[in-house]
């Protein structure tokens, strides 16, 4: 069990997709498939739809936290969220669209690219399943 800092509640599992950079979810990501498209991001082409979404944090426009709300409403969203440190843009976003989250966590050597997860928003909390 990986202890964080809860910052959106709820629980959700899945399999991690892994940046090392921040993701501006408005020009970045499309919210109708969840399709990374910033052309300078490493993850460009990859889907975080139905994913645990683990990133350094969040960049760019405020709008960002519309468009995780938009993702959700379009199912293409991800389950969850890990942050290194979150930042407003994105806590909101996974707020308003109940898209369990957490930062901080006390350890990351385990969270790779396609580890399942599990990620207690509630408990701030990471399982690795």
């Amino acid at each position: 069990m990986i202890e964080c800092r809860s910052i959106a509640k709820g629980k959700a599992r899945g399999e991690l997709i892994v940046s090392s950079e921040p993701i501006s979810f408005l020009g970045g990501v499309n919210p109708d498939n969840g399709q990374i498209i910033d052309p300078n991001h490493e993850l460009k082409g990859e889907i975080v739809k139905d994913k645990v979404l683990f990133i350094p944090g969040g960049k760019g426009s405020t709008v960002g936290s519309y468009v995780i709300f938009q993702m959700m409403k379009n199912d293409t969203a991800p389950k969850a969220i890990i942050c290194l440190n979150a930042e407003p843009i994105i806590a909101t976003g996974a707020i308003m669209s109940d898209i369990p989250m957490v930062d901080s966590p006390a350890d990351t050597k385990e969270l790779t690219n396609g580890t399942l997860v599990e990620v207690d928003g509630d408990n701030g909390t990471i399982e690795i399943l």
